[in-house]
């Protein structure tokens, strides 16, 4: 495992599921350790709003292509309707662990950045399928 290094983003992603599949945090991480060689996320967010801990704060996750030093990966499961077509399938539980969350992060990193993957340069893709400057 890489050492993540000084926390200076946060970056939200979804897992580009379905809306309302049920699928977990450790299904997510199945996926990401056959796809990248290891868990992508620190935080995947359920359907139910659980937020499941997959990766500590000190290690580097695999979310961001070459943006993943001091990069903090949360996911929320979902993200696209049934024909796979971009849509914030958020529920309300699920917002309400994001904004709590970020927040949490915000505290304790006074200067953190908070984008979506899609803000990113580089990215050509609507994850997190909303707008995280004003969807937060």
């Amino acid at each position: 495992m890489t050492a993540l290094g000084p926390i200076k983003y946060l970056t939200i992603h979804c897992a580009a599921t379905p809306e309302g599949r049920d699928v977990k945090a450790a299904t997510i991480s199945q996926w990401d350790k056959a796809k990248f060689g290891q868990v992508s996320y620190h935080h995947v967010v359920e359907l139910d709003g659980k937020d499941v801990v997959t990766l500590p704060d000190t290690v580097k996750g695999a979310h961001v292509g070459l943006n993943n030093t001091g990069n903090i990966g949360i996911c929320y499961v979902g993200g696209v309707d049934a024909k796979m077509k971009p849509k914030d399938t958020r529920t309300p539980a699920q917002k309400a662990t994001l904004r709590q969350l970020v927040g949490e992060y915000r505290l304790r990193f006074p200067n953190i950045i908070v984008r979506g993957h899609r803000d990113w340069p580089g990215v050509a893709r609507a994850c997190p399928s909303f707008d995280v400057k004003t969807g937060l």
